[in-house]
């Protein structure tokens, strides 16, 4: 398990991990892009190339060792890859990556499909070979990406005795989830073997305050053994500065650190969570999403969140209809 790697790291952030799935490529679902990135005459490959790794030497060097890419991500796999080259001294750094979802965006933000889903061995075969030729042997985790319950990827025992051959010669195999189902995804997921043994050993899955309802099946993912990786604990923008619900502004003044840190700080203190996911797309985001380490809250602000919770399908309904900015 590359995780185990980070088992005993003693900085605050240990449990804090960077997601590029925002800074990657041009368009994204997250809010505040423009103010984030400028327009897109700003977002070049080179332009984003150069604010990813800002961002990526900003984490490590606030202690941050978990980096997240995806083909579908855009570049994200290529910046992490030069950034790695860059800084060879870097060996404690754990690296994941997600098949499953082929990039079609072209670098534009208004294109009429940015991802095409595939979960099929034929996809795995193409994506992993891409996957390899970019990250070689930096890559510790391979994710099939957003798997649902009716995902061909639950039930395709050739895919498992791959991805199964994979596990045997090193690497983590895991999956990540999405939609209002992801509870009986994650325990479909968790009933697949192969040979005998469970197949999966991480699992991503959205968990915030506006979307809890995959927790209980998150916690029986990690009583199982594997390592829980949380990612939109912002929920896409929703619960950062002037989008934060009033009482999650009201708890953010108490502690005196801002709305993101603090919704990130409900993921941390979950005691199934491994890892919890900065979404950042800049710097200045990163490091406020960094002092979620810092965050004790109370029972009482705690209670006051929980009502935050909305029903799955009207969260996952909201996130559909966010444009691609």
């Amino acid at each position: 398990m590359p995780f185990a790697r980070l088992a005993t790291a003693t900085t605050p952030t240990a449990h804090l991990g960077l997601g590029l799935a925002a800074i990657a490529r041009p368009g994204y679902i997250t809010l505040g892009r423009d103010a984030d990135l400028g327009d897109h005459e700003h977002r070049t490959v080179e332009n984003l190339r150069t604010r990813t790794h800002e961002l990526l030497d900003a984490a490590y060097a606030q202690g941050v060792r978990y980096f997240d890419a995806a083909r579908s991500y855009g570049r994200s796999e290529e910046f992490l890859a030069d950034w790695l080259r860059n800084h060879p001294d870097a060996t404690d750094v754990v690296v994941g990556s997600k098949w499953g979802y082929t990039y079609t965006a072209d670098w534009t933000t208004d294109a009429e499909r940015h991802e095409v889903k595939d979960h099929s061995l034929a996809a795995y075969e193409r994506q992993r070979a891409e996957t390899d030729a970019i990250l070689g042997d930096r890559l510790d985790l391979y994710q099939i990406h957003s798997v649902t319950p009716d995902s061909p990827a639950l039930t395709d025992k050739e895919l498992h005795a791959r991805l199964a051959e994979a596990a045997a010669a090193g690497l983590t195999v895991g999956f990540s989830t999405s939609g209002p189902r992801q509870a009986d995804a994650i325990r479909a997921a968790l009933a697949v073997t192969a040979d005998g043994e469970p197949l999966f050993r991480t699992v991503q899955s959205t968990y915030n305050v506006l979307e809890t309802s995959a927790g209980p099946a998150l916690a029986e993912a990690h009583e199982a053994g594997l390592t829980v990786i949380v990612k939109e604990g912002m929920a896409n923008g929703r619960l950062a500065g002037p989008q934060a619900p009033e009482p999650l502004r009201a708890v953010a003044e108490e502690t005196g650190l801002g709305c993101d840190a603090v919704a990130l700080a409900v993921v941390l203190r979950e005691p199934w969570t491994g890892m919890v996911l900065s979404g950042a797309a800049t710097t200045v985001q990163l490091a406020s999403n960094l002092h979620a380490a810092a965050v004790d809250l109370t029972d009482d602000q705690l209670a006051r969140l929980a009502p935050l919770a909305e029903n799955p399908d009207a969260y996952w309904q909201h996130r559909t209809g966010l444009p691609w900015h």
